[in-house]
């Protein structure tokens, strides 16, 4: 057929060919492999095998700019399935890289590899990456810092220091959870916190590896703090030092001073600190925030230095280093203090008119022990947890998303209800035995392509009320208001921020309160949604949201990759 091209059409083509050109040539294809394999290490006084990337505990720090592409190639040497997650990475049409087990792919089997491949668009910052199968993230997981283009939104800080906060047991974690999973108790709570793997001063056999952190006198420096935790929120101070919060899950925020914060699992802070104490040595350290009344948690302290260069050659005797206020384990007005200084930078544009507007309940429950069976929850029960009573099973023969994709029936539904089946007193003292056993199913809410969605997230009571950092796959979104008790849309509306609420990936909903955030429905896949609490999520805190195609080619979820994990 002859071509009709217009001569404007002609001159365009260049214009535009260069223009891509223009606009791509800084970006960087980064080639990486991970393989992950049993290591031997030695913490708390005995000898460990845990599983690591590349032998590293935390793995490798991935360093890109914002537009960067990743090819990343895992290769499975351990004896167990793996998957990985960049968590907070929106995967903008690439699901298939995302990583949650049985939700976006099959697990990598021992032996084989898997290459996930996915750009950085339109994120700066701090995230992280982590295993997203069992408990395999224990150990498993590292920083994934995104550079801007340009430049900060601050002055260049002297050092950048990424701070991963961990949580350490001195048993293999995969045991421990197979153990809870089989007799239906909570697991074994941690034996430490860690800063960098590392458990600090306060434990057994661990002060000559606590991680120190060399600064100069009158430098500012960015510390990149990420909660890499399994099961427990962490409040963080610095001995004599403020800390400026500059960012949080790869977001910029308004700055605003604090001598502590606090993160949930999953969670990253940057700050800036200026090292405008004495000469010195100065611990930074963590211990836990522990929501729930009458659980068990892990009261241990972590600690690391921060060790000022005297520029002598003789330091002297060494000082002890000086200790920081650190809030009450329970003291939730401090995380909530905390929590309500996070702000946008500037107004922010929210997505409206709200198509979808959703009540999520989240909270733990019991299940009743099957006959014949001994359990190990309270009174004879198994420890289960919930969205809308909807207690998330995970498939088991093939991803959520390859059944979406392939159109595969029987493997879920996308039922998942709007608002809870039963409304009731969610934050009372005694909640209806009634309402304490949620509904074993793999459910999905179905979302159309650039609908903007509201949830409120509503913390319930059921057995023990907690605070639930609760994280979306593939998405960012507002925080529009925080509060205690049930969410009340007459009066609590009023209460939004729509100016500049904070945008996250995870949100932390207050014990026995409430969150509302929004965002727009513009990533076409199935998009977990879950506890990072992994004791919950593995108790069933979880759900997904399939997002349907819209319309073309960059509205549309790409084809899966040929070397995609069979199940």
């Amino acid at each position: 057929m002859e071509s009709h091209s217009s001569p404007a059409r002609l001159l365009l083509a260049p214009l535009f060919a260069f223009f891509l050109l223009f606009c791509c040539i800084d970006a960087e294809v980064h080639h990486k492999e991970f393989v992950v394999q049993a290591t031997p290490v030695k913490r708390l006084c005995m000898a460990h095998n845990i599983i690591t990337v590349n032998g590293q505990f935390p793995g490798p720090t991935i360093e890109v700019t914002n537009g960067d592409t990743l090819v990343i190639n895992v290769v499975n040497r351990a004896r167990y399935n793996v998957t990985m997650h960049w968590h907070g990475v929106r995967q903008m049409r690439t699901a298939w890289a995302d990583g949650p087990e049985f939700v976006t792919q099959c697990p990598i089997r021992p032996g084989s590899s898997y290459t996930y491949r996915f750009t950085i668009e339109g994120q700066e910052g701090t995230l992280w990456w982590h295993a997203h199968s069992s408990w395999l993230r224990a150990t498993v997981y590292g920083a994934l810092i995104i550079r801007p283009k340009e430049s900060f939104p601050f002055a260049k800080p002297k050092q950048e220091i990424p701070i991963l906060l961990g949580e350490w047991w001195d048993r293999n974690p995969i045991d421990v959870v197979r153990q809870a999973t089989r007799t239906g108790a909570a697991p074994n709570i941690s034996d430490a916190f860690t800063v960098n793997g590392q458990p600090g001063d306060f434990y057994n056999c661990s002060s000559k590896d606590t991680t120190v952190i060399p600064v100069k006198a009158g430098e500012t420096n960015l510390l990149r703090f990420i909660n890499a935790a399994l099961n427990t929120e962490l409040f963080v101070a610095i001995a004599n030092h403020k800390m400026t919060v500059v960012a949080a899950d790869a977001s910029y925020t308004k700055p605003f001073t604090t001598s502590v914060l606090m993160l949930g699992p999953g969670q990253t802070t940057d700050v800036l600190v200026t090292m405008d104490q004495p000469l010195s040595r100065y611990y930074i350290a963590a211990r836990a925030y522990a929501s729930a009344q009458g659980v068990p948690f892990d009261n241990t302290t972590t600690t690391a230095i921060l060790s000022y260069d005297c520029g002598c050659a003789d330091p002297g005797p060494a000082v002890p280093p000086a200790f920081p206020s650190l809030p009450a384990f329970n003291d939730t007005g401090a995380a909530t203090a905390f929590s309500a200084g996070i702000k946008s930078p500037s107004e922010v544009h929210i997505p409206g008119p709200v198509d979808e507007s959703l009540f999520f309940t989240v909270g733990l429950g019991l299940f009743n022990c099957p006959p014949g069976k001994t359990c190990g929850g309270p009174n004879n029960t198994r420890f289960a947890a919930s969205m809308n009573n909807i207690s998330f099973v995970l498939p088991n023969t093939v991803s959520i998303l390859q059944a979406h994709y392939h159109q595969v029936p029987g493997v879920f539904t996308t039922d998942f209800p709007a608002v809870p089946p039963v409304q009731f007193d969610y934050t009372a003292q005694n909640v209806s035995r009634s309402l304490w056993q949620p509904n074993p199913a793999t459910k999905l809410y179905k979302l159309k392509y650039g609908a903007v969605v509201q949830l409120v997230l509503q913390g319930t009571n059921i057995f023990a009320a907690e605070n639930h950092p609760i994280h979306i796959h593939g998405y960012d979104f507002y925080v529009l208001a925080e509060g205690f008790g049930n969410f009340n849309a007459a009066t609590d509306n009023a209460k939004f921020n729509l100016v500049n609420p904070p945008m996250r990936n995870t949100v932390a909903v207050p014990v026995n309160g409430w969150a509302v955030i929004r965002f727009k429905a513009d990533n076409p896949g199935v998009w977990l949604m879950h506890c990072h609490l992994d004791v919950h999520i593995t108790w069933g805190l979880a759900m997904a949201f399939l997002v349907e195609d819209g319309v073309g080619e960059l509205q549309t979820l790409e084809a899966p990759p040929v070397d995609l994990p069979a199940c």
